[in-house]
């Protein structure tokens, strides 16, 4: 990436900017070098090479909303908070006033001038205050959540997978765990899917068009016969026009809906709840968020990124030395173990799941070894306009506003 200063014109998208299936990521192939598991195995043998606990100090700062939104900046808080205690590390947040970029930036020069020399950002929105305060503070090592290239240099770019020297940003495959929901749908018993995204970028259409795949190959199994709404809102907010086109699915015998982007999912609770129907979320594990506003057990199960796991790599990778072999790289995470889903950073939450006879968390597991030893496969093309299947019949809508 060239090292320039410019404005990165995405302020028109930047107030949902925490829900991180928001960002304009493009499709991308690299991956992480050195996986969570050599990583935690690493810094157990690089003791001489490990930068002192004590010259540690690691600071968060949110994205719009805080620490209590059961969304990117709650996981995020909770693994650097699990990290730092454990490892005896300084650690605090920042929260700033408002949603601008002028604001997230106010509060990264605060952390530094506090002391602070690791900074962890979830979210896309902070791709400008990137920009802005990159290079200002060369010592500092800056930890970016779901900021991608595009993110920081707009579509004008060559793409290389690189970015400032003291950056790691981290971007996830989304198609897998997009895939792992609508296989797990259908296997559970449903067969009339619908796909709410919240506007058509990268991110938000892997997805989509894994749940897609992964209906398919799941009707495909059962020889169900299976059909799927596909739309996007156009916005990452749910209101009453998104409301009552999901009170047109529902009503109409739409059973389950994998609702991606942002708060857009309110829309799709909100229909749900008046049907009996069901949501899949996305992100996080968001059972507690939409049963908490919408009734108990709608939460089918969750399309999550592991922000857990990504903290964890890169904060045991500064402990360990290892900074080096991931600064200045933006990395595609995905499955790095077929056998301890703890470690990889996609996936859908064990604990939530609304398991059942049909799939087991026994049958999901499996589904995770398959993938991540490459006998199911999962495409994360998006080039084409609307997504396509063998075997299940897809009623695309395309945009509701």
């Amino acid at each position: 990436m060239k090292k320039r200063i410019f404005a990165v014109i995405m302020a028109a998208t930047m107030v949902f900017s925490l829900a991180g299936c928001g960002s304009k990521a493009p499709d991308a192939s690299a991956t992480t070098e050195t996986s969570a598991t050599e990583a935690k195995a690493d810094s157990a043998d690089a003791a001489d090479a490990s930068e002192p606990a004590g010259d540690i100090k690691v600071a968060m700062v949110t994205d719009y909303g805080d620490i209590t939104d059961q969304s990117f900046n709650q996981s995020t808080y909770e693994a650097c908070q699990v990290f730092c205690d454990e490892n005896k590390l300084g650690f605090t947040y920042y929260k700033p006033e408002g949603d601008s970029t002028a604001e997230r930036v106010a509060q990264i020069d605060k952390a530094v001038a506090d002391g602070y020399n690791v900074i962890v950002m979830p979210g896309y929105a902070f791709a400008e205050a990137i920009v802005e305060t990159a290079e200002m503070y060369p010592d500092v090592k800056f930890v970016a959540l779901d900021v991608s290239e595009f993110d920081l240099e707009g579509e004008s770019s060559d793409f290389n997978n690189e970015t400032y020297p003291n950056v790691f940003s981290a971007v996830y495959q989304e198609e897998l765990p997009g895939y792992m929901a609508g296989y797990a749908a259908v296997k559970m018993g449903y067969t009339k899917l619908g796909f709410l995204g919240g506007m058509a970028v990268p991110a938000v259409m892997r997805y989509g068009y894994g749940f897609v795949q992964g209906a398919d190959a799941a009707a495909k199994e059962l020889g169900a016969d299976v059909s799927l709404n596909y739309v996007y809102g156009n916005q990452f907010s749910g209101d009453a026009d998104i409301t009552a086109a999901m009170d047109t699915w529902y009503q109409g015998g739409t059973e389950v809906v994998f609702a991606c982007g942002g708060g857009i999912f309110t829309s799709a609770g909100e229909a749900a709840a008046k049907a009996n129907g069901k949501v899949i979320g996305v992100d996080v594990d968001q059972a507690a968020t939409i049963d908490g506003k919408f009734g108990k057990g709608m939460t089918v199960t969750s399309a999550m990124k592991g922000l857990k796991a990504t903290v964890n790599t890169l904060l045991t990778a500064i402990v360990g030395g290892k900074w080096d072999e991931y600064a200045g790289k933006i990395s595609s995470l995905g499955l790095v173990s077929g056998d301890d889903t703890s470690l990889n950073y996609v996936g859908l939450p064990e604990e939530t799941t609304l398991w059942n006879d049909t799939f087991k968390k026994e049958d999901y597991l499996k589904l995770v070894a398959d993938m991540a030893n490459g006998t199911v496969k999962v495409s994360n093309d998006t080039s084409a306009e609307k997504p396509s299947a063998e075997n299940i019949k897809i009623n695309f809508q395309g945009n509701i506003k």
